[in-house]
């Protein structure tokens, strides 16, 4: 049941506060839920009463098994298509058996005008802080008899304090040798914290240059006074230019650490080398970077003003060993990356051109990951002059998903040969896909534009539904029944739709990549879609389909990465383009 309140003035506003008590009384709420609830609504009445206007209050009460829940709102009396501010809320649980029926014709969920009732809501108001005064007063109390608890153990803990201190007194001499074994424990658990903390960084880059750059930040000045790192490939050095120490050279060639100084090091698994020619007084460290298959490179470390101990030297030589590791995997999947994404761009076709239609398509590989995944596009005319627009998806990602799309979109051109519908498109696609029994499932939308007809016909198979844009701006989210998705254990005849396009229309098919969010759903992600769309201007779209492409992806990703793919195609019916027949709906 719901109860609805206008407020324009003072009055109006104590009236709907002490109508909503008494419907919150009511339903069963308890006193302190609502007396929150009350002075929450009275903070935002007085803020609608500063601002002036009339303001509307709703009050729904939903009785249900186990309890049920009251809902009360405050917004604008009348919602204008400039305000984005949505309707202040605040809901809070009701008892199981209430009182009496909540917000009824005859209950208390009115507010009514007779004096009588009002002294006794004030009252009512009265009685439930005096209930809250009553739970403050024991919660002092509770306080009270915890910090007395707090100050005995206090008084305890100073007594054991005081014998603890008298027998440190007795022992000094042994807490001397713990304190430097415990320094010793220190150092060795802070060695081992940064080493964890450092292959955590570097192995958490799969860009060979961050890592780079990421070593000096490590390394110096705690464990460096400089570095120099020396990476090659093969015969081609690719990083470290000038000269570079004897030792480093040694290092590369022998696979072994050397310690370049005027003494010998006595370091464990290092090799001992004179000092270097470049700086003699300056002690050097130079560790190879191996790989399982030949070193990729020098790590050269001078000594910082303590120099290194035994076992910072150890750790050392293992960050430089995992540093090793995280280079090649970062290499090797850069290189993967760019063959995943020259291959995904290879697999997408080039749009084709039609009299009185003008197209435009985007991919954005995922942000993280291979650059390669199951999302395309495609577009081809059919034998009456109509252009076939496709969107689609296959699930999962890497280059399974990938060959499959590029099956799917294969067998799509040959069975839209006869000049099969959208909705019959799809519905073979889906017997293509589940015959095969690959584990692996697609959605798509089909959508078939004639540009001297005045209907679009489209068919969706699990997939987001298609955004129409009108000549005039309006926009609509053709969210007709779609099909299932292609390709699962469910026979299904896939249903065509058809909705009116005049010239000057833009038609735009997406994947959820686009639209859909971790933190918001798809639901809004569609709606910022319609509403990028309809703010261009009535020409924008005309002059320039492929810049208006951009600007509308912009205002969708640019305040976050997407872990999906995206695909986008906008077709455009010229506003030049003659109709011929009546719109069909």
């Amino acid at each position: 049941m719901t109860r609805t309140w206008t407020v324009r003035t003072l009055t109006d506003a104590a009236r709907a506060r002490i109508a909503t008590a008494r419907l919150a009384a009511a339903c069963g709420v308890s006193t302190v839920e609502r007396t929150r609830l009350v002075s929450a609504l009275t903070a935002q009445l007085r803020q609608c009463l500063t601002k002036g206007g009339e303001w509307r209050v709703d009050a729904t009460a939903r009785p249900a098994p186990g309890g049920g829940v009251l809902r009360v709102e405050v917004g604008p009396a009348t919602r204008r298509p400039e305000d984005r501010q949505p309707p202040w809320h605040a809901a809070v649980s009701c008892a199981e058996n209430p009182a009496a029926p909540c917000g009824g014709p005859d209950g208390p969920g009115g507010a009514d005008d007779d004096p009588a009732a009002l002294a006794e809501a004030l009252f009512g108001a009265d009685d439930d802080a005096s209930q809250l005064l009553e739970r403050l007063d024991e919660q002092e109390s509770l306080v009270a008899f915890h910090r007395e608890e707090l100050h005995q153990t206090n008084q305890g803990v100073l007594a054991l304090h005081a014998e603890l201190d008298a027998a440190g007194r007795a022992q000094l001499a042994l807490f001397d040798a713990e304190q430097k074994a415990r320094k010793e424990a220190e150092n060795a658990r802070g060695r081992l914290t940064f080493l964890a903390d450092a292959s955590a960084a570097l192995t958490a880059s799969l860009n060979h240059e961050a890592i780079v750059r990421l070593l000096p930040a490590l390394l110096v000045p705690r464990y460096a006074r400089g570095l120099d790192i020396w990476l090659f490939d093969g015969a081609d050095e690719v990083r470290g230019e000038g000269p570079h120490p004897a030792a480093a050279v040694l290092a590369a060639r022998s696979g072994r650490p050397q310690y370049a100084a005027d003494h010998p090091g006595g370091l464990p698994g290092v090799d001992d080398h004179p000092p270097s020619a470049l700086d003699p007084a300056l002690p050097l460290l130079c560790v190879p970077l191996l790989t399982r298959r030949s070193p990729q490179g020098v790590l050269t470390l001078s000594a910082p003003p303590g120099g290194w101990s035994a076992d910072d030297v150890v750790m050392l030589i293992e960050l430089t060993r995992r540093a090793s590791i995280a280079l090649e995997n970062a290499r090797r999947f850069e290189h993967n990356r760019d063959i995943a994404e020259t291959l995904q761009r290879a697999l997408l076709t080039d749009l084709p051109t039609a009299p009185g239609l003008a197209l435009a398509a985007r991919y954005l590989p995922a942000t993280r990951g291979l650059n390669i995944g199951g999302d395309w596009y495609d577009a081809f005319r059919q034998p009456d002059g109509s252009m076939i627009t496709v969107v689609g998806d296959v699930t999962g990602h890497g280059l399974h998903a990938a060959v499959m799309m590029s099956q799917l979109r294969t067998a799509l051109r040959a069975y839209a040969v006869d000049g099969s519908s959208p909705g019959r498109l799809l519905t073979r696609l889906h017997l293509f896909l589940h015959r095969l029994r690959l584990d692996l499932y697609a959605t798509a939308v089909i959508a078939r534009i004639h540009p001297g007809e005045a209907t679009l016909t489209w068919a969706a198979a699990g997939h987001p539904p298609p955004v129409l844009r009108g000549p005039d701006g309006t926009v609509r989210i053709l969210d007709d029944k779609p099909g299932a998705m292609l390709g699962i254990p469910l026979k299904q005849e896939i249903e065509d739709h058809t909705a009116a396009i005049r010239p000057g229309s833009t038609l735009a098919l997406y994947t959820d990549g686009l639209v859909e969010r971790r933190s918001h759903g798809i639901d809004p992600g569609i709606e910022r879609l319609a509403g990028a769309l309809g703010a261009f201007g009535r020409t924008e779209l005309e002059q320039d389909l492929q810049a208006s492409a951009d600007r509308l992806l912009h205002p969708l990703l640019h305040d976050s990465e997407h872990d999906d793919d995206v695909c986008l195609l906008l077709c455009h019916v010229d506003a030049g383009a003659p109709g011929r027949g009546p719109a069909r709906t």
